[in-house]
């Protein structure tokens, strides 16, 4: 199932997350800092990661409902299209939360904030996989044509489905029994 939000060939909803991802990872890791050497500019660094990441989580997530809509209704991917955006809503929810505790004092990071940004990096992990089950198991986004020697996405050309290559008796899928090691 192709993507309906593309920026030059390529669905624009997986070009966004790294970032919020990352930048919300990163807070963790920087509270973890601050607790370990006591060092106050660590827990400034992780509100301020915070608020970066809320932003672009905001900023990517409408090209992942223009996806999730596209999806058809009753399948395996709009339900877990449905648990991973909602989860995503979630992480947001509990890292605003975070946020918000720690606004009026960044430099301190007490117990309940970072308990709900550890609770929403490991929420993070769980829709992080549920969005790799969307697009590496059920397709999600990817170009139908698409294939190990499909044409840039950038020329006019449209992917097609590879053809077998000759003398084969389709394509390679990577068990013993197709590469003849059976």
């Amino acid at each position: 199932m192709e993507s309906r939000a593309k920026l030059l060939g390529h669905p624009i909803h997986p070009m966004l997350i790294p970032l919020p991802l990352g930048l919300l990872s990163g807070s963790v890791a920087f509270d973890v800092v601050h607790r370990v050497t006591g060092d106050d500019t660590w827990g400034t660094v992780a509100a301020a990661t915070i608020g970066a990441g809320i932003i672009g989580g905001l900023f990517a997530a409408p090209f992942g409902v223009a996806n999730w809509a596209a999806i058809p209704d009753g399948t395996r991917a709009k339900r877990i299209g449905t648990l991973h955006g909602l989860g995503n809503v979630a992480v947001l929810s509990l890292f605003g939360a975070s946020w918000w505790l720690r606004h009026e004092q960044p430099r301190a990071t007490e117990t309940l904030p970072f308990g709900l940004s550890l609770a929403g990096v490991a929420l993070a992990a769980g829709t992080g996989w549920l969005g790799g089950e969307l697009v590496d198991r059920l397709g999600v986004g990817v170009d139908p044509g698409a294939n190990l020697d499909a044409p840039s996405s950038l020329s006019d050309q449209p992917a097609q489905p590879a053809q077998p290559a000759r003398g084969t008796a389709g394509q390679v899928s990577g068990r013993p029994e197709s590469l003849g090691l059976t």
